[in-house]
């Protein structure tokens, strides 16, 4: 019976020695990683940023927006509204990320993972201390429209682009999203 495992180790110690030419090993990791928010080592996304959301640029009109975005997407605009919601057909109502076009153009998008990390590192689920501490220099802190005891978080960025934070009574980040003004401060998205 034992004979029978010793074909396994030669396996392991081969599959183990292979690595990919641009691997480098984990004791080379470079110091300013460690200082990385804890959603980016987690494997969390960083295509957020207050001009848009990786390839997809605000104000972009909604054939340039698609060809960016290049996967399928589901919903749209309510009869009579030039306002549209968008969600990857892959997340699940409600949509984890959304997009926002008003007019034909891309003015905002909307997340409610954990996955996305925010311009500047705050994520969902995220402390309200902790919160402050990455964006206490450029935010106001105003209270919530529906739910008492919940607050909101703007802070506002050169190139035009704001980010908001919702923060639940609990002092969790609930969801944030970016966007232009005015289509940012819509509290309920379309509606």
């Amino acid at each position: 019976m034992l004979r029978r495992r010793y074909w396994l180790l030669p396996l392991c110690v081969l599959l183990a020695s292979c690595r990919s030419h641009d691997q480098a090993p984990a004791t080379a990791a470079p110091a300013a990683a460690a200082s990385a928010p804890a959603a980016a080592s987690a494997g969390a996304s960083s295509q957020a940023s207050y001009r848009g959301f990786g390839d997809m640029r605000f104000g972009m009109d909604e054939a340039a927006f698609r060809q960016a975005w290049s996967g399928e997407l589901s919903g749209g605009a309510a009869p009579g509204s030039d306002c549209a919601m968008f969600a990857p057909i892959w997340t699940k109502p409600p949509a984890e990320l959304s997009f926002m076009l008003e007019h034909g153009r891309f003015v905002r998008y909307d997340v409610r993972g954990a996955k996305e990390i925010a311009p500047g590192g705050g994520r969902v689920g995220m402390d309200k201390a902790q919160l402050l501490g990455l964006y206490s220099h450029d935010s106001m802190e105003s209270p919530a429209k529906y739910d008492p005891g919940a607050s909101q978080l703007r802070v506002e960025d050169k190139s035009g682009g704001v980010l908001i934070f919702d923060i639940g009574a609990d002092g969790k980040v609930k969801a944030w999203r970016v966007g232009v003004p005015p289509q940012i401060d819509y509290v309920e998205g379309c509606s």
